[in-house]
């Protein structure tokens, strides 16, 4: 499985001034510029030129952009508009088959191609949201696309299903789990975890971070800065979690040495699959320190 970094994606308005500057300004590992949801119809054309000019400003995070939907009448003059070489990510809402992400990866390679920029080098984040898209997720992540991982949007799938979005989201556990196995499936990494929309319910928040980390999601999408810090925290592998895979990966070598495959560490039994999980916790943290994180 490939080590990541990206913990926190925060959406903010393409036209919102104070919105973008406040957002770009905090420790989210990429901020999402939105085309979509977040605004208004009679706006969205001219948002793109707010957009491109806005990611040309120098930030520390990552720039990407939510377009419009596939089938909408903006998806495609979304994306011809902010093809440059300061955009580094696609979000694509709604996904719903292989087939139109093989169709979006043809038009950004084409761009890309176009412009002189590396084809191949913008990503594509689709958010999978709907009851077709999660019906087909495994073609999906098997698509052979610039795709580096999924994101599950737990807004348009309750609403497409005519579900409750509980407090605890119970409800949700199911699509997760399939949103991470058809990740693991086509080899992407780990997938990124739909918005909380419940902005006051702290302890409720932190509890659904570590329920899709557990699961084995390798962040979330976030829509209010105080909710940056906390996604943060939670999935970076603490101190005690690195000083602990290191023992575990440490003591199997010596193991391994003499011929033992399986053996216990303070109580806790060893073998190759356990090893495997410390040395991806000892991956990710090596990644996110190289990249000044942690």
């Amino acid at each position: 499985m490939r080590p990541h970094a990206n913990r926190t994606y925060l959406f903010t308005p393409g036209n919102h001034q104070r919105r973008v500057e406040k957002a770009l300004g905090l420790d989210a590992d990429a901020v999402i510029l939105d085309l979509e949801d977040a605004v208004a119809v009679a706006e969205k054309v001219a948002t793109r030129a707010i957009v491109r000019d806005i990611l040309a400003r120098p930030r520390q995070c990552a720039g990407f952009v939510r377009v419009n939907a596939y089938d909408t009448e903006f998806c495609h003059g979304d994306i011809d508009a902010i093809v440059t070489g300061d955009l580094d990510g696609v979000v694509l809402p709604k996904l719903e088959s292989a087939a139109d992400i093989k169709s979006v990866d043809w038009l950004l390679s084409n761009l890309e191609r176009d412009r002189g920029l590396p084809v191949g080098g913008i990503e594509i984040m689709p958010i999978i949201e709907t009851a077709t898209g999660v019906v087909n997720i495994r073609e999906i992540a098997t698509a052979g696309t610039r795709v580096r991982r999924l994101a599950f949007g737990g807004g348009d799938y309750t609403r497409d299903l005519g579900m409750e979005w509980s407090l605890g989201e119970a409800e949700l556990l199911p699509v997760r789990s399939e949103v991470v196995l058809a990740s693991r499936h086509g080899g992407l990494e780990p997938p990124v975890d739909t918005v909380f929309i419940h902005i006051k319910e702290h302890e409720a928040f932190q509890a659904s971070c570590e329920l899709v980390r557990g699961l084995g999601f390798q962040g979330k999408m976030c829509i209010h800065p105080d909710q940056v810090p906390v996604t943060n925290s939670v999935f970076t592998p603490t101190a005690e979690t690195i000083a602990w895979s290191v023992k575990i990966v440490e003591a199997f070598e010596e193991a391994e040495k003499a011929g033992v495959a399986s053996i216990q560490v303070d109580g806790y039994f060893v073998d190759y699959p356990i090893v495997e999980k410390a040395q991806r916790t000892l991956d990710t943290a090596t990644l996110l320190r190289d990249l000044g994180k942690i």
